[in-house]
């Protein structure tokens, strides 16, 4: 399988699924450099790791092509291969304002020192997912 496409298999398992998020939530984003570390790995993905283990209801990491931060001397780019380190990476996790404010301690314990904000957020609602049997999707 590709690393790109590998799943991680975690030190536990996660909560139980929980019923769906709707109404409004709480949005936290973690600013960080793809490079930043936490013991032998990525920063990003030990976040991902208790954010799952901890049942919150989904985390992502978004990639950047280009930036900088508070201590950069240089904006970060892959454009040029001297500067493609330390990119940009921003992990981004959606569920009540109780549950993400209580995995607050956790994130700075991974990442004390990294930009972290809190937007409430208003969820919509997905679509109805009965459809009928004979009606196929165009790709």
């Amino acid at each position: 399988m590709s690393p790109l496409r590998r799943r991680h298999q975690d030190e536990g398992p996660a909560r139980e699924p929980r019923e769906e998020l709707r109404g409004t939530a709480l949005r936290l984003t973690v600013h960080l450099a793809d490079n930043d570390p936490f013991h032998h790995h990525a920063a990003y993905t030990e976040i991902v790791h208790r954010a799952h283990r901890a049942g919150l209801a989904g985390a992502s990491v978004l990639r950047g092509i280009e930036g900088f931060g508070r201590t950069s001397r240089m904006i970060h780019t892959t454009r040029l291969l001297d500067v493609a380190d330390d990119l940009p990476v921003l992990v981004v996790i959606v569920d009540t304002p109780e549950r993400i404010r209580a995995f607050l301690p956790q994130l700075r314990e991974v990442s004390p020192h990294s930009l972290a904000t809190l937007d409430t957020v208003e969820l919509v609602p997905p679509a109805d997912t009965e459809r009928p049997a004979d009606t196929e999707r165009s790709v």
